[in-house]
């Protein structure tokens, strides 16, 4: 007989809680799939998490799943559940992506997320013993973020201006100007609503991480550039009746974070730009502006949505490179 578990849980369907109940079998990796999926649910629903960072964890721990079963540890071996898993498995699993090479830092996030699903099954009581407990993860070494001079970053906003007068053009400079005018993450961008931006008040209201909230000031140059794009470009994109986005595509659904992408690149062509950039380069950028020019970094902290003040500190670094760079360059004993 089989050993079956029920399990009840929450999950949100537009802005709709729906209380769902199903039965797991514990039949080798139908049941470990089937886990899975059930945690990815939870990082949804109760997390918060956005889709992005739930098809993360998706494909870490798919790749952990397959590589137990290419290597016959289910049935043909001794797993036949997520219980039977141990260290030595883990290890094995890390050894593999050693061998192909991957780098420190995406194993250690793969790390992370395995001991953020062992933990679940932990909660769960799916498993009696946490077999990350002693796991370590690899050392990575710490990469300052790309961020854009303030030539740099007005050579970016006047070539968005420069490619002509059109709705796409209205709109990638809108974009372009929310973004370093507020520090958000391109998937909080492209997830705002008409209703989200209070250009009367000069502010936005940004959902990040985990759905939190947070409002953000935008200064009057962006707010004028927003209103130009809501009266000449938005309404020519091909505008669904039904569509609440702020920024939309040719055919009037929401734009997504890859077709941002493709808009910075053309237009970092545009401005002679040749380093690569990302839109992460703009909050870079917004984050270590205010700082060096005298923002304080609790502040800093609360508009990047960062729950943690540690997270912020990093644009210290930045700055205290800056000024050992200009101190070299400056002092005259520093060649001495």
């Amino acid at each position: 007989m089989l050993n079956e578990r029920i399990f009840t849980f929450y999950y949100l369907d537009n802005y709709n809680i729906i209380l769902t109940e199903i039965i797991f079998r514990r039949q080798d990796q139908f049941f470990m799939d089937k886990t899975i999926s059930k945690f990815l649910i939870h990082l949804t629903a109760v997390k918060g998490y956005s889709t992005n960072t739930t098809s993360s964890y998706k494909t870490d721990l798919n790749a952990l799943l397959e590589h137990i079963k290419k290597n016959n540890l289910v049935k043909t071996g001794n797993i036949e559940n997520w219980d039977d898993v141990d260290k030595s498995d883990l290890l094995s699993f890390v050894t593999s992506l050693k061998n192909r090479e991957y780098s420190s830092s995406t194993i250690a996030r793969k790390i992370a997320t395995i001991r953020s699903f062992f933990g679940f099954l932990i909660s769960e009581a799916v498993i009696k013993d946490d077999p990350t407990r002693t796991l370590a993860s690899p050392k990575t070494k710490r990469t300052l973020p790309v961020t854009l001079t303030h030539e740099e970053v007005e050579e970016l906003l006047v070539s968005a201006k420069e490619l002509g007068k059109t709705p796409q053009t209205y709109r990638s400079s809108a974009m372009l100007e929310l973004l370093y005018a507020t520090g958000m993450r391109v998937s909080e961008l492209v997830q705002l609503d008409i209703s989200d931006v209070n250009l009367d008040d000069s502010y936005v209201l940004c959902r990040g991480k985990g759905l939190k909230e947070r409002m953000i000031p935008i200064y009057p140059k962006a707010v004028e550039i927003i209103k130009v794009y809501l009266e000449k470009g938005r309404p020519l994109l091909g505008l669904r009746k039904d569509s609440n986005a702020l920024f939309l595509n040719q055919r009037g659904d929401r734009l997504t974070r890859q077709g941002f992408w493709l808009i910075l690149n053309k237009i970092a062509d545009h401005a002679g730009i040749t380093r690569k950039i990302s839109p992460h380069s703009l909050r870079h950028s917004f984050a270590t502006h205010l700082l060096n020019n005298g923002a304080a970094l609790r502040y800093v902290q609360e508009m990047l949505g960062h729950a943690s003040i540690a997270t912020t500190q990093i644009y210290t670094h930045l700055i205290n490179d800056q000024i050992r760079l200009e101190y070299d360059q400056a002092h005259p004993r520093s060649g001495v």
